[in-house]
């Protein structure tokens, strides 16, 4: 590539995304991430049969003759974050369904997003009876299968699920294997979940900001927003300050996903493996938050709030985010579009600042089957149908069309507001169980397609999500450290310690007391031989 010709297309890319999304776009979208599907061409409708997906996908047919459906069972269904309010109508459709051609009904649960990390641990190890949950390389699902939380479904997918099994690529279920076994059910649709900037675009023009594209720009931005908007905070931050605030941070300098336990990996240099807890870089970053906290732009209650990272965005009490995906910052602008259309949104994605983005990998986004199940067969089989049968992924992803949805030139609608309506595009979090072949886009989405275009002529293949932890050995440390981090790195984190230095001296010796030396020592070395396993260099 000509460096003339990378610039004009960047110069491009920086229009595009500058330009305001503006409200009033038509439509609605509530998408969890998004592709590079037709999906927008579907008329889409409810009770439309499926396409060419599976022999009997939309057509009401029984069940696979290979399982027995005899007897009939409620399957106990697990997504992360809040169900929509719409949710008792939908179950009920869905289960009229079922109930005639798996002889099963389904309750879909819910974690809510406060505190869903140890809901979802107590889930898994607490026995209930649990026929599918969601998974994915964030809520540790090579951990949990390594340590046989879930069932293996090489022999139940040619006997429960067989068009599921051809449906998805055979590079994906080699992608999610953990010693040898399929343990989940990966999502087919190519997206980015890599992060960048959000802020209002309508401020940043009306005092004249820097548009944020790194560090230094973005905190410039921030402090326009703090001097002249005093009553708006400058960003929107939660309690999460581990994944909100510092795994942003090490994503903008190249480190390789959100690594555990303090170790550090760029990405250009993947089997060098360094401490980054108590390093100079470590430091800097805590330095960088306790400065953000002065000034204002965190709150001096952040670790209490337990708000979405999108709502006081878009609610008008935060002016940014310090990063998001392309499609949820869509979600933004759709749901801006309908309350606030005199606002305007910006975007700028990391990977135009570190020079590559990573799509994600098949454990992203998935559905397996615990060990706890009764009915993993029945289970198999009804995911089959969410996937491939058009009736059940429509009416899961969109709602009911006419009162939820229409579909108009191709394009999703939300009918009215997100507000009103009790049921927003993938209001149940289906990220793992979207069909390309049906997808269904708002207009504005095109904005995300363009992005994602971008990002595709820079794209470098995510190498390091199939590294499967093993913490057998070293369990009882890793709950002490957890504890460790809670209470002495998160006020870190969040720029609550006054005394920076001190304050990270005192938690990498308790860290240590806890074992810290023996759980990199073991980690590293688990590091090191997935890397050579797999010639990654």
């Amino acid at each position: 590539m000509e460096k003339k010709a990378g610039k004009r297309r960047l110069a491009l890319l920086a229009a595009l995304l500058s330009v305001t999304m503006v409200a009033g776009c038509g439509g609605s979208n509530n998408a969890g991430n998004a592709g590079n599907t037709g999906g927008a061409t579907n008329s889409g409708s409810g009770s439309e049969e499926a396409g060419a997906s599976g022999s009997n996908a939309g057509t009401g047919e029984a069940a696979q003759p290979g399982i027995d459906t005899s007897k009939k069972v409620e399957l106990q269904f697990y997504m992360l974050g809040d169900g929509p309010k719409d949710l008792p109508d939908i179950e009920a459709e869905i289960n009229k369904m079922a109930a005639e051609e798996l002889n099963a009904t389904v309750k879909f649960n819910y974690t809510s997003w406060t505190d869903w990390d140890q809901k979802y641990k107590l889930l898994l190890s607490s026995g209930q009876a649990i026929d599918l949950i969601f998974t994915a390389d964030w809520t540790q699902y090579q951990s949990y299968a390594k340590r046989g939380a879930f069932l293996p479904l090489d022999d139940l997918l040619p006997k429960a699920a067989p068009e599921l099994q051809k449906f998805v690529p055979e590079p994906m279920w080699e992608d999610v294997k953990v010693d040898g076994k399929i343990y989940t059910v990966p999502a087919t649709y190519k997206e980015y979940v890599t992060n960048g900037f959000v802020w209002r675009e309508d401020l940043r023009k009306k005092y004249n900001l820097p548009k944020p594209t790194d560090l230094v720009s973005y905190e410039a931005y921030m402090e326009g927003i703090r001097q002249n908007e005093p009553d708006l905070m400058p960003a929107s931050f939660n309690s999460d300050v581990k994944n909100n605030l510092h795994y942003i941070y090490t994503e903008l300098n190249k480190m390789v996903g959100a690594l555990p336990y303090g170790m550090g990996v760029k990405y250009e240099s993947p089997t060098e493996v360094y401490t980054y807890w108590g390093s100079e870089e470590h430091k800097e970053e805590l330095k960088i938050m306790k400065r953000w906290q002065d000034n204002g732009y965190i709150p001096k209650n952040v670790l209490n709030i337990k708000d979405t990272m999108q709502d006081p965005l878009t609610s008008g009490k935060a002016a940014s985010m310090f990063g998001d995906n392309p499609t949820r910052y869509n979600d933004m602008v759709i749901s801006v579009s309908t309350t606030h259309p005199d606002w305007e949104l910006g975007y700028y994605p990391f990977g135009l600042t570190t020079g590559y983005a990573t799509p994600v990998h098949p454990v992203h986004n998935g559905f397996a089957i615990p060990k706890s199940s009764k009915n993993p067969e029945r289970a198999l089989a009804f995911y089959e149908k969410l996937v491939l049968d058009k009736r059940y992924n429509l009416l899961t992803q969109y709602g009911v069309e006419g009162k939820n949805y229409t579909v108009e030139d191709g394009y999703y609608k939300l009918v009215g507001t997100s507000q009103t309506n009790g049921f927003t595009r993938e209001g149940m979090n289906g990220w793992a169980w979207r069909n390309p072949e049906y997808m269904l886009f708002d207009k504005s989405f095109d904005g995300v397609k363009a992005i994602f275009d971008e990002l595709d002529k820079i794209q470098k293949p995510d190498l390091f999500l199939g590294f499967a932890e093993d913490y057998t050995s070293y369990q009882a440390e890793k709950a002490a450290l957890e504890q460790v981090e809670k209470q002495y790195l998160y006020p870190l984190q969040a720029g609550l310690v006054e005394d920076v230095d001190k304050g990270l001296e005192t938690f990498m010796q308790k860290a240590k007391q806890a074992g810290l030396d023996k759980i990199q020592a073991e980690w590293t070395k688990q590091w090191n031989a997935y890397t050579a396993e797999k010639g990654i260099k």
